[in-house]
């Protein structure tokens, strides 16, 4: 048992000994890409060795996912998880891994807030005045999205099943061409993350809500949650660390030390809330007790809209 102890002492004191691989699901220059960089960055700087982030896009971070389980689960090959993740469990219809099952959580990082926007000539000038004119008008209020299955859509669809009424998702290629309608006017209302509209929102181009949490957000603090008038309503997109399930717990407790490190740092705060996101120090089982509600949450929303994709 002595001896056991020694080898994980020094397997927590030799890791890691070689280049790291942070696996990102999404594209240079998104959000996620640049929350793997900024915290790989740290890692490396704070840990000896290289940590690299690996761009693997396609099918909605599935691809990046499946990546990193062919690789050895020895702590050198990390995936960027992030809220698509949680929900693709129960989107995709041919999926070659679990989600909850594959992977093993190693730290929760970041949260970015999303935001319920409508063209400013839309009635409603507040959540319950939406709400009131969705349900007087069923099937006529349509919201966009990045596309299906995203957080955002899922979003909007979690306002259907709690709520009742009908809004009527419209899925667009990205967040540009959705807002693009939305100022037009093309379409009524939008869900988005609160960085990518607060340019829009500023130049008054758009009219904000709520926040979709379940309280304020920090970023920004004067927008109304939908929580505040539907308790229970929570959906956020969020960014995180896992691995493959197997990999050394020292390994694991060393990144995790490391991730609520950064996030105590003045520096790494200030990066992120200029992200527009707010920190999510978690330990390694509360993130993983997090990345199963999230789970099972969204399964929920999945199943009652009848949510599926290839």
């Amino acid at each position: 048992m002595a001896a056991c102890a020694l080898l994980r002492v020094a397997a927590a004191d030799d890791y890691p000994s070689r280049t790291v691989r942070i696996v990102d699901g999404f594209g240079p220059g998104s959000t996620p890409d640049l929350v793997s960089r900024l915290f790989g960055q740290w890692f490396s700087e704070h840990l000896g060795q290289p940590f690299v982030v690996e761009n693997r896009t396609g099918a909605g971070g599935n691809v990046a996912a499946e990546t990193v389980l062919a690789a050895p689960a020895d702590g050198y090959t990390l995936l960027g998880c992030v809220t698509a993740h949680a929900i693709n469990v129960s989107v995709y219809q041919k999926l070659d891994y679990n989600f909850l099952r594959d992977f093993a959580p190693v730290g929760g990082i970041v949260r970015f807030p999303m935001v319920l926007l409508v063209n400013p000539a839309f009635p409603a000038t507040t959540f319950p005045e939406f709400i009131a004119y969705a349900k007087a008008n069923p099937g006529k209020v349509n919201v966009a999205s990045p596309g299906v299955g995203t957080p955002m859509h899922v979003a909007i669809e979690m306002l259907n099943m709690m709520t009742g009424i009908d809004l009527v998702h419209v899925p667009y290629r990205g967040a540009a061409p959705g807002m693009t309608d939305v100022i037009a006017g093309q379409v009524q209302a939008f869900i988005i993350t609160v960085s990518t509209a607060s340019g829009f929102i500023k130049a008054g181009k758009v009219r904000p809500l709520a926040v979709t949490g379940a309280t304020r957000s920090d970023v920004p603090a004067d927008i109304p949650s939908i929580g505040e008038t539907l308790p229970g309503f929570d959906a956020a997109t969020w960014n995180g660390v896992c691995a493959p399930k197997g990999t050394p717990a020292a390994a694991i407790d060393k990144l995790n030390g490391n991730i609520r490190g950064a996030l105590a740092d003045p520096t790494i705060k200030e990066r992120i809330k200029n992200l527009g996101g707010e920190i999510e120090p978690m330990s390694v089982a509360a993130f993983g007790k997090f990345m199963a509600d999230e789970t099972a949450k969204w399964a929920k929303v999945v199943e009652f809209a009848h949510i599926k994709t290839e």
